[in-house]
């Protein structure tokens, strides 16, 4: 066989230089192809042994070893597997994007459990984002010869006879000079190397050799050490979600979360998947305890580890969890994934779709199990990502709500603790026909309103929102079983109580004073009336129409505010002294009606903490009742 040099395709060329600058966003990404590529050799060399009775496949022979030199400025992927003849590495290696791996793997029966991601003739070129020169040294098993391939790029490459004594591969790549804005030999440093194959390639399930400095006892005098190489296994291997679930501990699952760097808490809860249907694949998912510390800033990203075959594809996968679960961590690793080109950005196929179903539904079965038989828990993960559900309620005009409103819980006024949409619904009173609640800044300031004295006076059950999402969150949820919301802000209770009807005659009667009042607050309060829910206090606001004062309170803070206000009602009590004084007032001194309105106008807003307008005006108000 000649040694001339042979150049690639036309369009193996243009393939080659987007490999080489476009393709693969990580220059490590290299060593985790050439070592799948090696992987696949192993075991294409097992399947022939299944069927081939002269040969016998002993797990101690197939390893795949790196070796670094540093002084060579040379890496070296080594593999025992099937090796290629001179025709195996013409085509393999000679047409960029031909994949030996794939072709193998339509003339096999694979075993459950087994797939060949590897397109050797694909990932082998990303040697060259760090190499200036890629050896190829292969005996196959069908040869006794043994044959060098070798290439600079895209000018072409050769092939040639070589005594090569085992059956198997080894690669060798001449690393790039470093430049200013890249370092190269950080892929012969040992630690980073290391790093490296246990990022990518940790669960490839045949052992990665290599030799490891380790500081050991002298021979001579145990009290000094000296650092010598051991060959070590850098990678795991068996995966834990390869595992039975019966094999495996709350502890090796605790292990593997601490191991992954998931978080620096402990989870709360973990699932174990395994799914054999339309689309197959295992994961081990985890409901973290505490929040991150990142969690609601830009640089938190949400996703999944997704691997292929054990081989890491994607560190996070958006694509597999939805926004409102964007708080899980975890892994899913599936054999029947389309991959692309660079065996790193998925494609968005079906089977992808299907995984990210059945995991939404795996992850709200779990937190439906944990409000049922660890309530504790549950309130421990939801007061750290409950406002993450109810975000996912109000998030996309309410699309989600179906898949959240179970997990909802608020602070109840009757059980003084966290209750669910249906322990609320469970214990209204038969006469009872709304989902009552109130907003305000803390459970303390809620239970003071005096909107709540009507409703609470009735026995009737208030749920308080503290949070900003929350109302938002319900407007857009409108109804739980049938159940409409309704809070003790609104113009109308819905209570039909016969006082009400006395309170409309005498609001009949006064007409006038409340025609007066209003066009002393113009364009303040929509109108002034009587209230039928205050039972104690003097004054309150409500609202008139969808948007409530507490959302108007949210919707200021917010960087484009529209400026949007709700339509506030001022709420006289008829059976307060006050309203004595300010019919009285009415008839005899407008100066001081004008006085006595402005006063109970801003004790309102004071009591929803709204800011007060002009406090200096406030407080000579208030000099001027005193004097």
């Amino acid at each position: 066989m000649t040694t001339e040099k042979r150049e690639f395709q036309a369009e193996s060329k243009r393939l080659l230089d987007m490999m080489i600058h476009s393709i693969y966003s990580h220059k490590d990404i290299f060593l985790r192809e050439l070592i799948s590529n090696a992987s696949d050799a192993i075991d294409k060399i097992y399947y022939k042994a299944l069927t081939d009775d002269r040969l016998t496949f002993n797990q101690d022979d197939y390893y795949i070893k790196i070796e670094a030199d540093k002084a060579a400025r040379t890496l070296t992927i080594k593999d025992t597997g099937i090796g290629m003849t001179a025709e195996e590495l013409e085509s393999n290696l000679g047409t960029i994007a031909k994949s030996g791996s794939l072709a193998f793997k339509k003339e096999v029966q694979m075993e459950e459990g087994q797939s060949i991601i590897g397109q050797f003739g694909v990932g082998f070129y990303s040697a060259f984002m760090v190499a200036d020169v890629v050896t190829v040294y292969t005996k196959s098993l069908e040869s006794d010869q043994g044959y060098k391939w070798e290439s600079e790029g895209a000018d072409g490459y050769t092939i040639e006879p070589f005594n090569k004594a085992d059956v198997g591969t080894k690669i060798v790549l001449k690393l790039k000079d470093n430049t200013d804005d890249e370092n190269y030999d950080e892929f012969l440093d040992e630690y980073r190397l290391k790093q490296i194959i246990k990022k990518y390639s940790d669960f490839i399930r045949y052992p990665i050799k290599m030799d490891v400095t380790v500081s050991k006892p002298k021979a001579d005098n145990e009290e000094e050490y000296e650092d010598v190489l051991e060959e070590q296994t850098i990678n795991s291997m068996v995966p834990i979600w390869r595992k039975n679930k019966s094999e495996l501990t709350d502890e090796d699952y605790e292990a593997f979360y601490a191991d992954k760097h998931y978080g620096f808490d402990k989870p709360l809860k973990h699932l174990h998947i395994k799914v054999d249907g339309a689309v197959r694949y295992n994961a081990i998912l985890y409901i973290p305890e505490q929040i991150p510390f990142d969690y609601y800033s830009k640089e938190f990203e949400k996703g999944l580890e997704l691997y292929s075959n054990g081989v890491l594809i994607m560190e996070k996968c958006a694509e597999l969890l939805p926004d409102y679960f964007s708080f899980v961590k975890g892994m899913v690793d599936s054999e029947d994934l389309s991959l692309n080109i660079s065996r790193e950005i998925l494609q968005q196929d079906r089977q992808l779709k299907l995984i990210a179903k059945n995991i939404k539904n795996k992850i709200k079965k779990e937190l439906q199990t944990l409000i049922k038989d660890e309530r504790e828990k549950y309130e421990t993960f939801y007061k750290a990502f409950g406002r993450q559900l109810k975000f996912g309620v109000y998030n996309d005009f309410g699309a989600n709500k179906d898949d959240l409103k179970d997990l909802l819980m608020f602070y109840s006024s009757t059980e003084k603790k966290l209750v669910t949409l249906d322990d609320y619904v469970s214990r209204m009173k038969e006469d009872q026909k709304y989902i009552y609640y109130a907003t305000g800044e803390s459970y303390d300031r809620i239970e003071k309103l005096p909107q709540t004295e009507l409703v609470a006076d009735k026995g009737y059950e208030i749920l308080y929102f503290t949070e900003d999402i929350d109302e938002f969150a319900i407007k857009m949820l409108m109804t739980y079983e049938e159940k409409e919301f309704k809070s003790v802000s609104s113009g109308d209770l819905g209570l039909n109580d016969e006082s009400e009807k006395e309170t409309e005659t005498e609001e009949k009667d006064n007409q006038g004073l409340f025609d007066k009042m209003g066009d002393i607050l113009a364009g303040q309060v929509k109108a002034v009336k009587l209230s039928k829910r205050l039972k104690s206090h003097p004054v309150c606001l409500t609202a008139d129409g969808e948007v409530t004062i507490e959302m108007e309170k949210v919707l200021s803070m917010m960087p484009d505010n529209q400026h949007v206000k709700a339509d506030k009602i001022l709420e006289i009590n008829p059976n307060h002294e006050v309203f004595q004084s300010l019919k009285e007032a009415f008839e005899k001194d407008q100066e001081k009606l004008a006085l006595y309105t402005k006063l109970l106008y801003n004790q309102a807003l004071l009591i929803e903490g709204l800011p007060i307008q002009d406090p200096v005006a406030f407080t000579n108000d208030i000099c001027k009742v005193m004097v």
